[in-house]
């Protein structure tokens, strides 16, 4: 297979993360050449925007094309994990919007898909992943900018606006939690920069504080986290207000042992435009970098991965290890 011919197609398109998903790959390289989803009015969308690819009535036809190396999902969140399995055993690579998983019982049998067909299941962690600021903070990481990464500060703040949301947002059954749910950005990243592969769920919270009215519904998350030689806290939530010009003021602060960066990744509240904010201060000085520019190498790797069938994009391992991260604290905070 030719990386920069890397055919893909979807299947699910019902949260818009789809498109994000869809334009990283086109724009490394990939071909998108067809998609499935029953709902008309997605489909419509979709269409529009990638009028090349061809609707399919059957997902069969996506599953049986021996041609399509990534099958692409943004379904539902209770019904990412099956598509997953489906394509694995189809011999295609899978990736995922966040969360990949809602259940211990899904992330269990995904986990065998994998062992019993060699094939990935990525999760597309878009906050890190198609974040600029994100994957610029984790070269400078990388470089040794701020020292060895000894704590993380994760905050993924949303704006609810129920009117616009689908009903199965509001079931937990359907949705997962919000630590499921939200949090896999943050359980992502706090392994992504400290470079762990083991980690632990200290404390969890989560609950319903401000929208009785969706009983089902947790409006507010949190969770503490820790790894050899470093340690996390998280917080997301749907409170975001009205005033400010965006969905959600999300953040990350990474502390290292010579320096701090600080990723304000969709707006800066002080004044600046745009998003993709990174301040970095040491021992020398404060700087700020606007990464707008920067574009993260996640599209271009993961194609060269499904051809190479390497993990410089993303390893299985470590994906699993954010849903089950993420599977724990929801459980932790349910228990509560």
């Amino acid at each position: 297979m030719n990386v920069t011919a890397a055919k893909i197609a979807a299947i699910g398109l019902n949260h818009d993360h789809i498109y994000g998903m869809t334009d990283q790959l086109l724009h490394a390289g990939a071909e998108l050449v067809a998609f499935h989803e029953p709902d008309d009015a997605l489909a419509a969308r979709y269409a529009a925007r990638y009028p090349a690819a061809r609707r399919v009535a059957d997902r069969r036809a996506v599953l049986e094309d021996p041609s399509v190396a990534c099958v692409l999902t943004a379904a539902v969140n209770a019904d990412r994990a099956g598509i997953g399995i489906e394509a694995m055993r189809h011999g295609k690579d899978a990736l995922a919007d966040k969360p990949g998983v809602i259940t211990p019982e899904q992330l269990a049998a995904l986990r065998a898909a994998h062992s019993e067909t060699g094939r990935r299941y990525i999760v597309h962690f878009s906050e890190r992943v198609s974040q600029s600021s994100t994957a610029r903070a984790e070269e400078l990481v990388a470089s040794g900018a701020i020292g060895q990464v000894i704590n993380i500060v994760g905050l993924g703040p949303h704006r609810l606006r129920p009117s616009g949301r689908p009903d199965w947002f509001f079931s937990r059954e359907r949705a997962g939690g919000i630590l499921v749910d939200i949090a896999a950005h943050q359980f992502d990243q706090f392994l992504a920069f400290t470079d762990a592969t083991r980690a632990e769920v200290v404390a969890a919270t989560a609950a319903n504080r401000a929208h009785p009215q969706y009983p089902e519904l947790q409006d507010f998350g949190e969770a503490l986290l820790r790894a050899e030689g470093a340690t996390g806290y998280l917080r997301v939530d749907w409170f975001t207000p009205e005033g400010l010009p965006i969905w959600g003021d999300g953040r990350t602060v990474i502390l290292g042992t010579e320096g701090t960066i600080e990723l304000r990744k969709y707006v800066d509240i002080a004044g600046r435009p745009g998003g993709d904010h990174l301040f970095l201060f040491d021992g020398k000085e404060v700087r700020h970098m606007d990464c707008a520019a920067f574009v993260p190498p996640f599209g271009v790797r993961f194609l060269a991965d499904l051809r190479d069938r390497t993990e410089t994009a993303m390893t299985q391992a470590h994906a699993f290890l954010a849903c089950e991260l993420a599977l724990r604290a929801q459980a932790m905070a349910d228990a509560a």
